[in-house]
């Protein structure tokens, strides 16, 4: 099987993070069976979601991952030009949701799979696929707790997102919060009576705006991230229930990306300050129940440069790179980081092209993922 079959073969599957990942899991695993490879499967609570680890080689410490999430962004609302999960090849183009982020770094190691298993490998090979990335890495957080806790402790990873083969040692932390105004309904007519939580919300995200503000006239424009300051995103505004009720609950997501180095919670623990000192006085002296909730949902630890780094090492060493990046996107590296892995990011596929509709990866980014990884099994055979 090509690396182009196995690319249409895993964008077959419907893995919007939404659904279930397992009949993709299942598939993958009977093909590393058919080869004589077991693997191992760490699931979420309702067990309808799964990752999978598996080891090619000596099942000593040591070894490379090959880590990539199994689960796509949602195609809802996009103007896609053909079906989302049927790859369309056209010209030196693959198009299809999953094809740059990130599946088709997975199918090129699954293709590979039958080359990999007939060398005799000094330094094994082990396949990290993880759920949920896209949603807040929960996979990646059971995987690699697993790894650490039960497993031999790999000495390389390299987390194939999207990079058009470029080494990556940093990206941006993330974090994300979701915002409850709590004010009081009332006829439209009478503004005065009620408090309008849509205000309020509104009042709170332009500090948010005039602190975005503050963090861009601090930025070291040479820190090698664009952008190079901490960015804000609203994703979701939603509140009131019509034209002339005010407005009793506003809700929003709010995401905070930092630098390495840097910590969400004293920007967040500002805007709290500003709700709870300004805004919420106010807001009590027309009703006492009104009040404004910041929820933590989840974040992402930055990826930083690892110090003699034995994965950029590896990475320099088969492709002759000389020089290493930064992304302001989040991945999974920097949870792998955190468990004290050594990681990088290096990837087919263009992050420009991922989440959009018409997602695409162009075929010479296939290939050159395809030319590494027998750099990296004969590396591995030798080593």
């Amino acid at each position: 099987m090509s690396a182009i079959a196995m690319i249409e073969r895993l964008i077959a599957f419907d893995t919007t993070s939404a659904l279930s990942n397992l009949a993709l899991i299942d598939d993958v695993r009977a093909l590393l069976k058919q080869h004589g490879i077991d693997s191992r499967l760490t699931y979420n609570d309702e067990k309808t979601k799964a990752n999978l680890y598996a080891t090619i080689g000596p099942k000593g410490a040591g070894g490379v991952v090959l880590s990539g999430h199994t689960d796509v962004v949602p195609v809802a609302g996009q103007k896609w030009t053909s079906d989302p999960f049927k790859v369309r090849r056209d010209g030196g183009r693959l198009y299809g949701r999953g094809t740059s982020d990130m599946k088709s770094f997975i199918a090129v190691a699954l293709h590979l799979l039958p080359e990999l298993v007939k060398k005799n490998l000094k330094t094994p090979i082990h396949f990290a696929f993880s759920y949920d990335e896209e949603v807040g890495c929960h996979g990646a957080r059971t995987l690699i707790k697993d790894i650490v806790e039960n497993l031999p402790k790999p000495r390389v990873v390299i987390v194939g997102e999207p990079t058009m083969m470029k080494l990556i040692n940093q990206h941006k932390g993330a974090g994300s919060w979701t915002v409850h105004v709590h004010g009081l309904e009332g006829h439209s007519s009478g503004p005065e009576r009620g408090v309008n939580a849509n205000f309020y919300a509104v009042r709170l995200i332009s500090e948010i705006l005039r602190i975005q503000d503050e963090l861009i006239a601090k930025a070291d424009p040479k820190n090698g991230f664009q952008p190079p300051y901490p960015t804000f995103n609203i994703g979701m505004l939603k509140g009131g229930t019509a034209g002339n009720i005010i407005p009793n609950h506003c809700e929003f997501l709010l995401e905070l990306r930092v630098l390495p180095g840097g910590a969400t919670d004293p920007i967040i623990d500002r805007i709290k300050a500003f709700a709870a000192n300004k805004l919420v006085p106010e807001m009590k002296k027309v009703f006492a129940g009104a009040d404004i909730h910041i929820h933590k949902n989840g974040e992402i630890p930055p990826l930083s440069p690892w110090p003699n780094s034995p994965a950029e090492e590896l990475i320099r060493l088969l492709t002759g790179l000389n020089e290493a990046g930064a992304v302001p996107y989040g991945t999974e590296a920097g949870l792998f980081q955190e468990g004290g892995m050594p990681t990088v990011i290096f990837g087919p596929g263009d992050i420009a092209q991922a989440h959009q509709a018409d997602e695409f990866i162009d075929v010479s980014q296939v290939e050159a993922c395809e030319a590494f990884m027998k750099k990296l099994f004969d590396w591995a055979e030798k080593n």
